[in-house]
């Protein structure tokens, strides 16, 4: 499912009212209070420090993982937007005592930490707390930093940059010297940190009346750990072929350790539920070692890399390692619902070794109209299927063999998601029918 136009024009209509609301609401009372005129340069730069305020509240909601929020657009979409939306913001903080002592030089005291105390370090500290949360979101991996870290640190740094913000805005009671207009920001800045309770403690705490145990752990090829889990004294999770959901293993739902996994399991059956994660040398590793009985708490679901199950539009599947896991979900659905559409899956791998879930596959091609072509880089001696990797040159070779119409479901590494769009669009496959999704959210 993707976000339709209509929809996705209203979405973007809204963010921009909201990100524009502190300074809508400064600007509408100096219309009906006036004050004395500033320098153009002056008054940019004010803009910028209230439209900060605002983009930066609103990114609690783009990354509360709200289902209802721009519903369609994919949380990864979303992800990559809250991503921009930061960088936007650290330049608007740049930008606003910049243009504002361009515009008037006497303010420059106001860096002074002996004679500014709370403005000074106010700005020092959200120039500071905005440059981290850029660089840890941005270089997490490469700079070494623990997921579980860099959750705590962005968690803190978050909301009490959001509260800064606003104390500095406050403190200015210039523009903001009405108490209206200090009002309406306070209520503004509460209610965006409202999600941020919602996300981290009323969440959880709804998760604990929906309690999952480990029902089964087996280690497969891959190397993965294959989870079933099972529903304890509720009706389960109702999801969507292809969808995913975020697991917290242990005896508490408010673990830091929240991880995003695809479910492969029936539909149909909610009370139960499989997941496999690839051992990846991080807390994937760990899984393998979870006992029968281990509690588990599931938010979700998640995604919108879905197909009905009952639609007779021709399908081409493309899946690298684990990405196989959502498309193994669809093509199970059509399984259950006789659908007999023209399927192909290109599954790429290492080796022939790493592929998972052969045997399914192999009754899945038998049970339905469907193709499958394994790719393998390193090919055991005596392979005649497919080597390399999945590329333009593949693509070249057979693209034509496709019908036309065909939906297009991409899931895997990012370079192969990133050629097989790029070959997709440069064959002039329209957008709604390119359906994708990225799952490095962390």
């Amino acid at each position: 499912m993707k976000m339709k136009p209509r929809k996705l024009i209203a979405w973007t209509a809204i963010y921009i009212v909201l990100a524009l609301l502190p300074l809508l609401i400064t600007w509408g009372m100096r219309a009906k209070y006036p004050l004395e005129s500033r320098s153009m340069s002056f008054e940019i730069g004010v803009a910028c420090g209230l439209l900060g305020l605002g983009v930066l509240g609103l990114q609690c909601i783009v990354s509360g993982r709200h289902a209802w929020f721009a519903e369609g657009a994919g949380q990864d979409n979303l992800l990559q937007f809250h991503r921009q939306m930061g960088l936007f913001a650290w330049l608007l903080i740049l930008a606003h005592p910049i243009l504002i002592f361009l515009g008037d030089s006497t303010l420059i005291d106001y860096l002074s930490v002996s004679n500014e105390p709370l403005r000074a370090l106010g700005l020092y500290f959200m120039l500071a707390a905005v440059t981290v949360l850029i660089v840890t979101s941005l270089w997490r991996v490469q700079l070494g930093l623990q997921y579980e870290w860099w959750r705590i640190i962005h968690s803190v740094l978050a909301f009490t940059l959001i509260l800064a913000a606003l104390s500095h805005a406050l403190l200015v009671n210039y523009f903001t010297g009405n108490p209206l207009v200090q009002g309406s920001l306070i209520l503004f800045v509460t209610l965006c940190l409202g999600f941020v309770l919602e996300t981290r403690i009323f969440r959880p705490l709804r998760m604990r009346r929906r309690r999952w145990i480990i029902a089964d752990n087996q280690t497969v090829p891959g190397p993965s750990s294959q989870l079933t889990l099972s529903a304890v004294g509720h009706n389960g999770l109702a999801f969507k072929p292809g969808q995913y959901a975020w697991f917290t293993v242990g005896n508490s739902p408010f673990s830091l350790q929240q991880h995003p996994f695809s479910l492969h399991s029936d539909p149909n059956n909610p009370e139960w539920l499989q997941i496999t994660a690839q051992h990846q040398g991080d807390f994937t590793n760990s899984l393998s070692e979870e006992r029968r009985g281990t509690p588990v708490w599931i938010e979700g679901p998640y995604g919108v890399l879905t197909r009905d199950p009952e639609t007779t539009q021709p399908a081409i599947f493309f899946a690298g390692g684990i990405g196989i896991t959502p498309i193994l979900s669809i093509l199970k659905a059509c399984k259950s619902e006789n659908n007999f559409a023209r399927m192909t899956l290109i599954y790429a791998n290492i080796d022939r070794d790493s592929i998972l879930f052969l045997d399914e596959i192999n009754d899945l091609e038998r049970s339905l109209n469907l193709e499958v072509i394994h790719v393998l880089e390193n090919p055991p001696t005596g392979w005649d299927g497919e080597t390399g990797r999945i590329d333009e040159e593949f693509m070249n070779r057979h693209f034509d063999t496709w019908p036309k119409g065909s939906d297009y479901y991409i899931c895997g590494p990012t370079p192969l998601m990133d050629v097989v769009e790029k070959a997709l669009r440069s064959r002039g496959i329209p957008i709604k029918n390119i359906h994708s999704e990225r799952f490095e959210f962390v």
